[in-house]
C-alpha cells in the first residue's frame, strides 16, 4: 500500500511539472512544445487506462519506471535538451529502454507459456532469449524511425556524434546499450524461472505481476 501511495505522489508531481510546462509553452506561443508536452501528459495516464480497459494490473514500481522513462526521454531529453547538454543521457535512456522492453517481452512470453488457453511449454532459456530479441528488435525499429524522421522531415533525432555526421556511431551505440539492458533482464528472468527461490528487484516485480493477474497463469 505504501509503495502504491508513493508511486501516485511521484506520478502526480511529474504530471504537475508537465502541466506547468504546457501552460508556459502556450503562453509563449511555443506550439510544438505545448503539443509534445500534452502528449507526454496523456502517456502518463496510459497505465491507469490500460488497467481499466484490459483488466491487467501493473505493479506500481513498473508503472513508475515506465512513466519516469517517458518523462526523462521526451520532456528532459527533447524539450529540456538534455540529449545535448549531457553526452551520456541518450546512452542511459537506451539502456533503460532495453531493460523495460526486456521486462515487457519476458512478461508477454511468460503469460503465453503459462496460460491454459495457449498450449505452449517453452523452457526458461527460450523465454529469456525471446525477451532479449524482443527488446533488441523494438530498439532496432526505433532506430529506423529516427533515421526516417531525420531523412524525411529534417529532424535531429539521431543526435550524430562529433566526427560522424552520418549518425552511424550513435545508432550502433544505441543498439549496444539496448542489448546490455535487455541482456540483464533476460538473465534475471531466466534465473527467476530456473531458480524461483532467488530474489532480485526484477523477480519481485514479476512476482507482483503474477500475483495481481492470476487469471493469466496456471493455478
Amino acid at each position: 500500500m505504501r509503495i502504491r501511495i508513493t508511486h501516485q505522489r511521484i506520478t502526480a508531481l511529474l504530471q504537475l511539472i508537465l502541466m506547468a510546462e504546457a501552460a508556459f509553452a502556450l503562453w509563449g506561443q511555443r506550439w510544438f512544445t505545448a503539443f509534445l508536452t500534452g502528449m507526454i501528459i496523456l502517456i502518463t495516464f496510459m497505465p491507469v487506462v490500460f488497467e481499466r480497459r484490459f483488466r491487467i494490473h501493473i505493479p506500481p514500481e513498473l508503472q513508475l519506471a515506465a512513466i519516469g522513462f517517458v518523462f526523462a526521454s521526451l520532456f528532459l531529453g527533447e524539450i529540456r535538451d538534455y540529449y545535448t547538454r549531457f553526452w551520456w543521457w541518450d546512452m542511459a535512456l537506451h539502456t533503460t529502454s532495453g531493460f523495460l522492453l526486456g521486462i515487457f517481452g519476458f512478461l508477454l512470453v511468460h503469460i503465453m507459456n503459462e496460460t491454459e488457453k495457449i498450449q505452449l511449454h517453452m523452457k526458461p532459456g527460450f523465454v529469456a532469449f525471446f525477451a532479449f530479441l524482443f527488446a533488441l528488435g523494438v530498439g532496432a525499429l526505433w532506430e529506423i524511425f529516427e533515421f526516417t524522421m531525420d531523412s524525411v522531415f529534417g529532424m535531429n533525432m539521431q543526435k550524430p556524434m562529433l566526427g560522424d555526421p552520418s549518425g552511424l556511431t550513435d545508432t550502433m551505440w544505441d543498439l549496444i546499450v539496448d542489448g546490455i539492458g535487455a541482456f540483464v533482464v533476460s538473465f534475471l528472468g531466466w534465473r527467476y524461472l530456473k531458480h524461483p527461490g532467488r530474489q532480485s528487484f526484477l523477480e519481485r516485480w514479476i512476482d507482483a505481476f503474477v500475483s495481481r493477474n492470476p487469471r493469466f497463469f496456471r493455478h
